[in-house]
């Protein structure tokens, strides 16, 4: 599902200068949104789930300590991400991935540990987002992911990313505790939400960008629902596949799909359409 008609790329073009605001045309730090970036977010959101769920039965360091260790390495990821010079598939898949773990272990810990309810955790984590997004337009006059082309913005895009995954995760949790849905339902109900959002968008006119990041909320529960259908006991309602099996199969997924797009670099718009929008 495309949102947006590009306007930049990860692509550098010849020629193109460097603007007095830092901005470089045709940098763009993310990818296009294609059907490609919809499956492979879908993906992480399912491995952030079952992966904080197997380090946290597993590493042996508490709720906590898989905390540190995960944001100490999305850290490490970020700076990265914030040094290459474009887009690359493996470094920023790899940012999103983990980012997806910490939104989760985030959430976790403040219901898990200090007994937060999920109503309430729900509530702050939409006014931080909220809080993001208003500051982020007041500073650069646009969410697009398409200008994601200047180290301010991309401060803010990952921000908004963190947060999106916290708060799919609270409300996720939220609707699937209260309404009591069981796991296929639940990812039955999200998709149908996100299904609602791209007709509106398509058909009604809803504008692109709130369009995109609201379905990008909904993709975290939406795929933490078919992370745990797959992997919990089948007493429970799931498939039993456990969440060793259920990671290492989405993360082998996610894999060859990203080493296809850094071959084949069909997530980057071409450079021509950089060159008009640059001019």
């Amino acid at each position: 599902m495309t949102y947006e008609t590009s306007e930049t790329s990860a692509t550098p073009v010849a020629g193109a200068q460097t603007v007095s605001s830092g901005r470089r045309p045709g940098w763009n730090k993310v990818p296009e949104v294609t059907a490609y970036f919809w499956i492979i977010k879908v993906l992480c959101t399912t491995v952030g789930e079952t992966a904080a769920d197997l380090l946290n039965e597993k590493a042996g360091l508490g709720l906590t300590g898989v905390s540190v260790l995960m944001s100490a390495l999305l850290a490490v990821v970020l700076v990265v991400q914030f040094r290459a010079g474009a887009y690359r598939a493996g470094v920023y898949w790899l940012a999103v991935a983990l980012i997806s773990v910490v939104g989760t272990l985030i959430s976790d810990n403040l219901t898990d540990n200090m007994g937060v309810p999920l109503e309430t955790s729900t509530t702050v984590f939409a006014i931080i987002l909220a809080i993001v997004f208003v500051i982020w337009y007041r500073r650069e006059r646009t969410l697009s992911i398409h200008h994601i082309d200047t180290p301010s913005r991309e401060s803010y895009y990952w921000l908004a990313v963190l947060f999106t995954f916290a708060l799919g995760t609270a409300a996720g949790d939220l609707v699937s505790e209260r309404m009591d849905l069981g796991y296929w339902l639940a990812a039955l109900l999200f998709a149908l939400a996100i299904a609602a959002v791209a007709l509106a968008h398509f058909t009604l006119g809803l504008d692109a960008v709130w369009s995109f990041w609201i379905a990008y909320v909904l993709t975290r529960p939406l795929g933490a629902s078919i992370g745990d259908y797959l992997s919990q006991p089948t007493g429970d309602g799931g498939l039993g596949f456990g969440t060793v099996v259920t990671s290492a199969l989405f993360l082998t997924v996610i894999l060859v799909l990203v080493v296809y797009l850094s071959v084949t670099r069909k997530d980057v718009a071409e450079p021509q359409l950089v060159a008009r929008r640059a001019a």
